[in-house]
């Protein structure tokens, strides 16, 4: 059988217009312990922006938790003709990396959708119901399915559409996601999968990321040849040096096209702890809507010097910081929340 590259199929970047995003309501109280009610105010104004350029698809997990969404969205204003509810019942609220990657192809005006095995970064939390979303996707938006058989997450690759895709080394190659396989088989899973000729690893994420070094905390495709990737000016602040080698790699990397990538530094919020534990938080895991770039804000200091390097990068879509100081205790944000599905 041929793979989608044969095929002609490519994952797009993620400003390509959309048809819509994906969404899987959170309802997992182990996520987010003794604080999920906190979340919804801002969860649900992350809806409002995304509907406001396109269609919202949102996984739910039963009728009272419909009914209790839909009534939430009309009072802040949501025009709910571009809100779509699913019956698809998942174990969280990550559809980053539960959710269906959906190709477009090169050649002909179709799309596919690439079904990943997903294991909840490594088996740390039960992840059935989650596994289940891709083929749920594909059977709503009558795509064909291709499955590679490999332990993959939406939130472990960024891509420029072109032909390039970042990925870290401490997510892809840890044992706990696919321990038979080297790293020259991973990037022919990757490449054949995703469609792309390039890849350039960084080295390790974020401290306080249970994902184990996902990329979209750290490293962000701007264009098709630039990207943005967070830096930490305090030396001794943990994520300093690995956030500094990633740079490094960084600078030296080169694009499908053997142009040098260009790299704008974008700072890190002020460290974020809840009960002890360091949390992940990074401007880097905003996503990339239709009308708008919708950012992750932690009341911090650093919040308006990241929000006006974004709208510096960002100068065809207006950029929305929204507070995450509550739905950073779950360990991801925006971008770990979203899943695009790109117009044919």
């Amino acid at each position: 059988m041929k793979t989608p590259k044969e095929l002609g199929y490519y994952f797009p970047a993620e400003w390509v217009k959309h048809a819509s995003t994906w969404l899987s309501y959170p309802h997992n109280e182990n996520s987010w312990p003794d604080k999920i009610e906190t979340i919804f105010p801002y969860y649900n104004e992350f809806i409002k922006e995304l509907s406001k350029g396109e269609i919202v698809n949102i996984n739910i997990l039963d009728s009272l938790m419909k009914e209790r969404v839909e009534k939430e969205l009309r009072e802040i204003g949501v025009d709910m003709s571009k809100i779509v509810f699913h019956d698809f019942k998942t174990n969280d609220a990550w559809c980053r990396d539960h959710g269906g990657a959906i190709l477009l192809n090169r050649n002909e005006k179709k799309r596919a959708l690439v079904d990943w095995d997903y294991n909840a970064w490594g088996g740390k939390y039960p992840s059935e119901l989650d596994n289940m979303i891709p083929s749920q996707m594909a059977d709503y938006l009558n795509l064909e399915v291709f499955r590679p058989n490999i332990v993959m997450e939406g939130g472990a690759v960024e891509f420029n559409g072109k032909g390039t895709l970042i990925t870290t080394k401490a997510c892809l190659l840890n044992e706990n996601r696919n321990p038979s396989l080297n790293q020259k088989q991973i990037e022919e899973k990757l490449i054949e999968f995703y469609g792309v000729d390039n890849i350039i690893w960084l080295e390790d994420g974020i401290e306080g990321d249970d994902t184990d070094g996902h990329v979209d905390d750290i490293t962000r495709f701007i264009n098709e040849d630039t990207v943005v990737t967070v830096v930490e000016e305090n030396k001794n602040d943990f994520n300093h040096t690995p956030l500094k080698e990633n740079l490094n790699i960084l600078k030296k990397s080169r694009l499908e096209n053997g142009k040098q990538l260009n790299v704008v530094e974008l700072i890190m919020p002020e460290t974020v702890i809840w009960e002890d534990q360091r949390l992940p938080a990074s401007y880097a895991n905003f996503y990339i809507s239709n009308e708008a770039v919708i950012v992750p804000v932690f009341n911090s200091k650093n919040d308006n010097k990241a929000i006006y390097t974004l709208e510096e990068c960002f100068k065809d879509r207006k950029v929305v910081g929204i507070n995450s100081l509550d739905i950073i205790w779950g360990l991801g944000s925006f971008h770990c929340l979203s899943q695009q599905e790109p117009e044919l």
